[in-house]
Order: structure tokens, then C-alpha cells, then sequence
């Protein structure tokens, strides 16, 4: 197999740290591309005609692409264990994913486009979704974030890994100190430590 990687995307890390966890990271090639929305790269388009990262070649059947997508996949093929919370797991998984969804979007705004032309009222909106959902993991799913490993513990941090990365004065720890305690204990597991984005 061969995923296409790129060492900044919460989405891709999300992927590696599920290789560390269920011990297949040897059983993956890592193909590293650099793409935007405005400039994509024709390698990745080539198996992938959306051209967006993470996406997943497998000798026995098309290319998988959407984190979501190749993360159950990966699971299933080591044995079904990280989507085992049913529905409670699935929510916190497109949780996680709106965090970086919007996160990402910031960053677009910010580094893509030109700086007379960026929307300060959409980087806004953005955040408040950023914050919003940060106050409903603090509120409604510590229970659950200390529960048994699951693809939504995974989503989580690594989303909240990519803010601190990319807006780190974006302050989603005020107000939610359970998840902040939380993600400093689980950002400590190997699996986090060994895919941290680049410093710059």
C-alpha cells in the first residue's frame, strides 16, 4: 500500500497515528506530496481526482480516500478494534474532523490567500466552530475520551494537536481544562510523539 502523506495535515497524521497504534506502519509505503487547493499535485490527482490528502493505494482495489475512510479501513484490516464505541465513536470521529475542517479553512485563509483580500469575519466563524466543539468534548465526552482507545480518541488529539500548530494563541483550553489535561496526557503516547508536524 502506499499512502500519499504530508507531514502538516491533521488529516494524514490521523492515519499515521492509527498505523503506529495497530502496528502497520511497516506495511505501508509513505509517498510525500506537496498540494494545495490552488496548486494540486498531479501525482496525487493521478489516484485521487479530488487531489486532497490522505489517500491510500491498495494493490487489490481502487484508491481510498477521506481520512474516515481509510482510518475504518486500516482498522479492519487489523481487526475491528478502534470504531468498537458504535455511534458514540462515529460522532466523536466527525467531531474531531469538523475541528480540523475548520482549522484547516483558517489556515487557507491566512497563508493562500492574499492579505488584502482575506475575510477576518470567516477566520472568526471558523474559530467559533473551533471553540464550540471543543466546549462540547470538555462537557459532554470526557467519559468517553477516557474510555478504551478508539478512532475518536485519535481524531481528537490530533486535531487539537493541528491547532495548537497552526493557531496556537486560538486559546481553545480556556473554559476546558478536563480536555486540556486529557490531550497533554494523550499527546504523550509514541504514536503522537512520532508524528508531530514540523516545527516550521
Amino acid at each position: 500500500m502506499k499512502l500519499y502523506f504530508a507531514s502538516a495535515s491533521p488529516f494524514v497524521r490521523k492515519v499515521m497515528v492509527l498505523l503506529h497504534e495497530t502496528g502497520q506502519l511497516e506495511d505501508v509505503e509513505i509517498h510525500d506530496v506537496a498540494t494545495t487547493p490552488v496548486t494540486p499535485s498531479d501525482d496525487l490527482r493521478s489516484s485521487n481526482p479530488l487531489a486532497k490528502i490522505p489517500a491510500l493505494e491498495r494493490g487489490d482495489g481502487p484508491t481510498l480516500y477521506d481520512s474516515r475512510v481509510i482510518c475504518a479501513y486500516l482498522d479492519d484490516r487489523a481487526g475491528g478494534k478502534l470504531y468498537a464505541g458504535g455511534w458514540d465513536t462515529k460522532v466523536l470521529e466527525a467531531t474531531a474532523e469538523g475541528i480540523m475542517d475548520a482549522a484547516v479553512l483558517m489556515s487557507y485563509e491566512k497563508r493562500l490567500r492574499p492579505e488584502d483580500k482575506q475575510w477576518e469575519d470567516w477566520k472568526t466563524a471558523q474559530l467559533g466552530k473551533v471553540l464550540s466543539a471543543c466546549s462540547a468534548l470538555n462537557t459532554r465526552w470526557m467519559a468517553h475520551l477516557r474510555g478504551p482507545l478508539g478512532i475518536g480518541h485519535i481524531g481528537v488529539a490530533c486535531a487539537l494537536g493541528y491547532v495548537d500548530f497552526r493557531h496556537p494563541d486560538a486559546g481553545w483550553r480556556v473554559g476546558n481544562e478536563a480536555l486540556a489535561d486529557w490531550y497533554s496526557d494523550f499527546e504523550s503516547r509514541p504514536s503522537m510523539q512520532a508524528t508531530k508536524p514540523p516545527e516550521s
